[in-house]
């Protein structure tokens, strides 16, 4: 047994000790080893027992992780209340690959994409239709209440788990999350504690109009870096319920600034459920001022740069939906392109386009909406499950003109982005 300053109850002592294996009591070793490194003092239940995976992807050189895995399944360990895990980086059906481009996706980046998911099955996968980056959506089903702890990575997931839903998670890495999971404890530090979810920022939004969700989380991200912003006068332009659509709004706005920064926690006054119960209070005596106005949005969209080769080529793609679209979203880009289309007499896209969702909420989408989804098909949109962060890995694909509406794919990729409303002059634009 490994020594450590740590307070372990008898549980803890006794796996540790090797009484649940020798793979489980190397589990919890790393987990300890990882909350020493933070100044932990004792480990804590996961009371929310569904995981969160951000390890998706089948690469070959991932050769540690699948031998992990391997041992872990002759182990015959599994999380209790299983995982959802981050979408999978291929759909030939949505998504138009060449035969090239094909190789190179089956044979050297995801080579073991199959033989990886039959792993995580045996380890405790909910589903097949469990790949997702916004697993915490009512249709996906792992959605933590507020206070909960959990083991989960993805740093979108983890910022709308903490902030959103008030849950309590830090921004772990692969493997820490399934460990956590299996093993049913977390090290006890960083936004676990009450007094690491207080803020360091007071952020004043004092904009003539709405701000773009996505924009405003890059210029928070930025800002504050890994700090916990606290944002005013955010709920005068979104209201102070969260409803389907704000926390759509959330999400993209928490993704944003976890790529371009590195927040796990956000707090909006008169809105998320910390911010509700503790107003101000939550505030550090000593927190810095961000004023964020027009000015200094169209400043931060402005520093974007154009990671295209050729910097004026056309426009092969378009991506919306990363982190993965939700429900009431999916609805609103059905009417707003289809709705452009037919104002301006176009019938079919002139380029791909595909909107990015959960397999759970394109199911919903289909089944509650099908006459939309037709309507979508016809003019030549994909609805997929896919992760494009994972298709623009391929360098096959570096020369091709990528647009989002994602400041978290344009932060990772050679992706474009562009705000809502450019994206759809974009799309009629090019339609025929």
């Amino acid at each position: 047994m490994i020594e450590t300053k740590m307070i372990l109850n008898k549980e803890q002592r006794e796996i540790l000790e090797g009484k649940r294996g020798d793979t489980a009591r190397k589990m919890l070793e790393t987990l300890v080893l990882f909350g020493e490194i933070f100044d932990a003092k004792r480990l804590v239940p996961v009371t929310h027992k569904e995981g969160h995976l951000v390890t998706s992807f089948g690469i070959p050189l991932l050769k540690p992780l699948y031998k992990t895995m391997e041992e872990i399944n002759e182990a015959d360990l599994k999380a209790e209340g299983g995982f959802t895990m981050d979408p999978r980086p291929l759909d030939y059906k949505n998504v138009k690959c060449n035969l090239l481009e094909k190789i190179v996706f089956n044979k050297i980046l995801y080579g073991k994409q199959e033989e990886y998911e039959k792993q995580l099955l045996k380890a405790g996968l909910t589903d097949l239709d469990s790949f997702s980056c916004t697993s915490y959506l009512k249709e996906c089903g792992n959605r933590p209440k507020k206070g909960d702890v959990l083991s989960w990575a993805e740093s979108s997931a983890v910022v709308f788990a903490n902030s959103v839903l008030g849950a309590r998670c830090n921004r772990n890495s692969g493997m820490l999350d399934l460990f956590g999971s299996i093993i049913g404890y977390v090290p006890e530090f960083g936004l676990l504690l009450d007094e690491n979810r207080k803020a360091d920022w007071i952020i004043e939004i004092k904009t003539n109009k709405v701000p773009e969700a996505q924009i405003l989380g890059s210029a928070i991200g930025m800002k504050v870096m890994e700090d916990v912003p606290y944002i005013k006068g955010l709920d005068k332009w979104i209201g102070t319920e969260l409803s389907d659509d704000n926390e759509a709004y959330l999400k993209d706005m928490g993704a944003a600034s976890a790529s371009n920064g590195a927040v796990g926690l956000f707090h909006v006054e008169n809105l998320t459920p910390e911010a509700k119960e503790m107003g101000e209070s939550l505030i550090k005596k000593n927190a810095k001022i961000y004023v964020i106005d027009d000015e200094e949005l169209d400043r931060v969209y402005k520093s974007y740069p154009n990671m295209w080769k050729n910097k004026d080529a056309k426009v092969d793609i378009c991506f919306i939906g990363c982190p993965h679209l939700s429900l009431s979203q999916l609805l609103k880009w059905h009417n707003d392109l289809v709705s452009n289309l037919r104002k301006n007499n176009k019938q079919k896209f002139g380029f791909q386009v595909i909107l990015t969702t959960a397999p759970k909420v394109k199911k919903e989408f289909i089944s509650k909406y099908k006459d939309k989804y037709d309507e979508l098909y016809d003019v030549g949109c994909r609805i997929s499950s896919i992760c494009p962060l994972m298709y623009t890995n391929n360098p096959l694909v570096h020369g091709k003109g990528i647009i989002t509406n994602s400041n978290k794919l344009r932060t990772y990729s050679i992706a474009r982005y562009f705000k809502d409303a450019e994206i759809i002059d974009l799309i009629v634009k090019e339609a025929k």
